[in-house]
């Protein structure tokens, strides 16, 4: 660990505390529907598309029609990428003659770019044509994290609307995101990162000289617009098989700060957005501040086990920094605090291998996702996530002080408790079941390059990543299977809407609630005690969850290690 590793983790922080606030009031100010600065360009484009489609965007919808409205758009959206991946051969723009993608690989990237996970079994450039990179999976980047904070809006509505029967409007809500918000910062990012060197072209690939000069053919394609919008979106992902460690992707020092700025920015904005929607900044505040502990807490362990190293090469007369997987011109500090930033964020881009951080320092991308990947969290998902959290424990407050749980002015009561136990629940209940078969099952065993502890947590990592909507991988496992692609697809669609569904049901049963305003026995929301209860109720729910899992992995992993022995 070194001076400069710290002064990084800190400029990131500061940067990203103060994006908090500008960002929310732009997110607000779309959430309202109000008129910006964007408008005089883009409301023409917004008018003309409700006028295609037949939208009135003025037209409220209850929760239940908002919610199949959004669902019958995931699946055609589902059903048009697994049509241009299966078809991709006789598609144009497929200069290299890429044949199409089984029908298992195609289902499984369908599934996992709607549902805005964006695992990858392939090596994109290997695989991928260029009209598939763009209309198969860089629009659904834009789609699943329009999809996303929609939903958070509808919550928001359900918090602050008062006995009202509906939550917004889910076509104006994704159009709006998408126009003013996710389109412009992305046209943006994309010219910074072709200004930077990534490659931004129709082009399949060029010929180049080393230097040693030898001839190497390198593949190029559209890459910079779908970086943009994977990093701001969430999605994850990426052009190349090594993702954000390939220089192609993220090609500077620069580039790699800005890919982890953008990456939080919507997801830390939406939290004061909340708050302004509640018409109390400081509940954004104090749910911001949750937020930022657990995520310098994961980024002190992660820093604090890579930069020690490894033991057992230690022994070797091998010291320093474990630097294995990681890229020599990022280092231990910039890999491990990407490794949180990414999965606290339910992105899945990485600049480093997680297979190759050490078995504590694996452990904490894996525990962020386990926790429902609600520290910032994907954009929307983050937030909704947190606040079905925030509703327990209210519910747990007002168990200890006697009264009926309030939270920011409504009534929490069993209806909603059940739906954010349900919600909460879904995932430990898919990551463990699809991790216990895969474990037993000899298609499962047949997955994990490594044996012992190390093999069982590339495969509860997997599922964990699957369900969480993140993405990312201990790549020492061979997913490309049609077993870990069915259940993969499984999980991701489980993880994705089926904890959206109870959240958009506790937003329409909120919304029909009156308000109640604090009272002298109100339990505070805003201060310490109440970020502190917080973090307890998150952190005890995941430990008491996946301890025992986490135990037979990273954990036992950690401790052969000590005793010196690796798998």
């Amino acid at each position: 660990m070194t001076l400069q590793g710290w002064t990084l983790i800190a400029i990131y922080t500061a940067v990203i505390l103060s994006l908090a606030k500008p960002m929310g009031l732009w997110l607000f100010a779309v959430y309202e529907g109000r008129r910006t600065w964007l408008h005089p360009l883009l409301g023409p484009v917004e008018r003309a598309l409700y006028r295609l489609a037949g939208i009135d965007p003025s037209a409220e919808q209850g929760w239940r029609r908002y919610t199949v409205h959004m669902l019958l758009f995931q699946v055609v959206a589902l059903l048009l990428t697994y049509a241009v991946l299966r078809l991709q051969g006789v598609l144009p723009m497929n200069p290299r003659g890429l044949a199409g993608i089984t029908a298992d690989g195609a289902m499984n990237t369908a599934v996992s770019f709607t549902t805005n996970t964006n695992w990858q079994w392939y090596s994109g450039e290997a695989v991928l044509s260029n009209l598939s990179q763009m209309l198969g999976l860089t629009i659904h980047n834009f789609l699943s994290a329009a999809t996303g904070i929609a939903i958070a809006f509808a919550l928001f509505r359900g918090f602050a609307r008062r006995e009202s029967g509906t939550v917004g409007n889910f076509w104006a809500d994704c159009t709006r995101i998408t126009l003013y918000v996710l389109l412009p910062i992305s046209v943006v990012y994309a010219l910074f990162l072709i200004a930077s060197g990534v490659p931004q072209t129709f082009a399949s690939s060029i010929d180049v000289t080393t230097l040693e000069g030898a001839r190497q053919t390198l593949v190029v394609g559209p890459v910079a617009s779908q970086e943009a919008i994977k990093m701001l979106g969430t999605n994850g992902g990426g052009f190349f098989n090594a993702n954000s460690a390939h220089p192609f992707e993220n090609p500077t020092a620069l580039t790699n700060l800005v890919q982890m700025l953008s990456i939080f920015s919507l997801g830390v904005g939406l939290t004061w957005t909340f708050g302004k929607a509640v018409g109390n900044p400081r509940q954004g505040w104090a749910i911001l501040a949750a937020m930022m502990l657990l995520f310098l807490a994961g980024t002190g362990i992660a820093y604090w086990q890579e930069g020690a190293g490894n033991p057992v090469l230690h022994h070797l007369g091998v010291a320093g920094a474990n630097m294995e997987g990681k890229e020599v011109r990022f280092g231990a500090a910039a890999s491990a605090l990407f490794a949180v930033v990414t999965t606290d964020a339910s992105c899945g881009a990485v600049n480093a291998m997680h297979d190759s951080f050490t078995a504590l320092g694996g452990l904490v991308p894996l525990f962020n996702i386990q926790l429902g990947e609600v520290i910032v969290g994907g954009v929307g998902a983050g937030i909704y996530g947190f606040l079905l959290f925030a509703l327990l424990a209210v519910f747990v407050a007002g168990l200890m002080v006697g009264r009926t749980p309030e939270y920011v002015g409504k009534k929490i009561e069993g209806r909603e408790v059940k739906l954010a136990v349900l919600a909460i629940a879904v995932l430990p209940l898919c990551i463990l079941g699809e991790t216990a078969i895969s474990a037993v099952l000899p298609a499962g065993l047949a997955g994990p390059l490594n044996q012992g502890p190390h093999g069982f947590s590339e495969i509860l990592y997997a599922f964990s990543s699957g369900a969480g909507n993140n993405g990312s991988a201990f790549a020492g496992l061979n997913a490309g299977t049609p077993f870990y692609n069915a259940l993969l697809a499984v999980a991701m669609w489980i993880g994705r809407f089926f904890v959206i569904v109870p959240a958009m049901a506790i937003a329409g049963s909120l919304a029909a609630k009156k308000h109640h305003p604090e009272g002298p026995g109100s339990f505070p929301t805003t201060g310490p005690l109440w970020i502190g209860l917080l973090i307890g109720i998150i952190l005890v729910l995941g430990g008491l969850t996946f301890l025992p899992s986490l135990a037979l992995g990273p954990i036992a992993d950690h401790l052969t290690m000590t005793s010196g022995k690796l798998f």
